[in-house]
């Protein structure tokens, strides 16, 4: 009978850290619309692992791991609709940065419309095209470029598994700022409304409330706070009680529908370096953008001194070594300005 016992809660004890890897898990694998899991389970591992080929980047010298290093993770959600010989958009980009030293995570949204240099291409475009003309190599390697830091992990999610996810997890509740309606993703005419005050969503509400764009009069600085306010409301939802008896079917998920370069092992270092995560440690930046119109097509581009301020952070808290003199700020923006200029022609129509 000691042996049953014994065995029992060994059984416990393995239920629960798959439990904790899980819910740990969840925030780092939080793209803009809400709630994806960016990290493969011990069940879910064969489907989700693509290490794209590259044992680190670039901009490393030597290969760094999540479970003992500061580290930074793209998160990337991908537009379900794909048209010959396109991989597909990314509807929202965000990066993460954690440092075990502080146990913190800084998150920063890139908005979907800002106006880069395409890595590889030649010429700027909207950031989330970069995903479309080369999937998520060329993607990462676009993000890097533009925010002057590394990416050491990446994690890629559709549509449908932030709505299951949500659905699985019974639904969040958020603070709606103002009334306001909005389409349904399944592309059916259909308005979703939305009321000023708490409300409880679904999967399907919950993707409509973070994506929507137009309606808000702050445009995509309203967004990306929804966004981040889904985080929180499914970091929430994911560490009450209820939600350990719903660990088999978050895996599932994660299976089907996530890819990411973060392996088990490392996964499973992060949950422990982590054990002690809640919200209050999410430090949201933000790099301010300005809408403008090229050739019929709506851009936003990047402030200067914004985008400047948020590469010296991410760097700071990956303690990256920088020379904040070895070139002026104003020498910096100059050439970049120069650089913007001289890309009008090139600039794709590709909305």
């Amino acid at each position: 009978m000691g042996k049953r016992v014994v065995r029992r809660k060994r059984k416990k004890v393995r239920r629960l850290r798959v439990f904790l890897f899980i819910v740990l898990l969840l925030f780092l694998g939080v793209v803009g619309f809400g709630g994806y899991l960016a990290v493969q389970t011990m069940q879910a591992a064969s489907e989700s692992y693509d290490d794209l080929g590259r044992e680190k980047s670039e901009l490393r010298e030597e290969a760094v791991s999540i479970s003992n290093d500061p580290v930074s993770v793209l998160l990337m959600g991908i537009e379900d609709y794909q048209s010959d010989g396109d991989l597909g958009r990314t509807d929202t980009l965000m990066v993460a940065t954690f440092n075990p030293n502080d146990e913190k995570l800084k998150l920063v949204s890139i908005p979907r419309d800002t106006m880069v240099e395409i890595a590889g291409r030649g010429y700027e475009d909207k950031i989330n095209h970069a995903h479309a003309f080369g999937g998520k190599t060329m993607t990462i390697d676009t993000v890097e470029n533009f925010l002057g830091i590394p990416i050491d992990y990446y994690a890629t999610v559709n549509f449908d598994a932030f709505k299951n996810i949500i659905d699985i997890l019974g639904g969040i509740t958020v603070d709606v700022p103002f009334d306001f309606q909005q389409n349904s993703d399944d592309r059916k005419a259909e308005k979703l409304q939305f009321y000023e005050g708490e409300m409880r969503l679904d999967g399907r509400y919950a993707l409509a409330y973070a994506r929507m764009r137009y309606e808000d009069p702050r445009g995509d600085i309203g967004r990306n706070e929804r966004q981040q306010e889904v985080i929180s409301a499914i970091i929430d939802k994911a560490v009450s009680v209820g939600t350990i008896t719903k660990v088999d079917d978050l895996v599932q998920e994660i299976g089907r529908n996530v890819e990411t370069n973060l392996k088990v092992s490392e996964g499973l270092g992060f949950a422990k370096q982590y054990a002690g995560f809640n919200t209050n440690k999410i430090e949201k930046l933000n790099v301010e953008t300005y809408p403008t119109m090229i050739n019929g097509v709506s851009y936003q581009i990047a402030d200067e001194e914004s985008l400047y301020a948020v590469q010296m952070e991410l760097k700071e808290h990956l303690e990256i070594a920088t020379n904040e003199y070895e070139q002026p700020y104003e020498q910096q923006e100059e050439q970049e300005q120069d650089s913007y200029n001289n890309s009008y022609e090139q600039v794709s129509g590709y909305e």
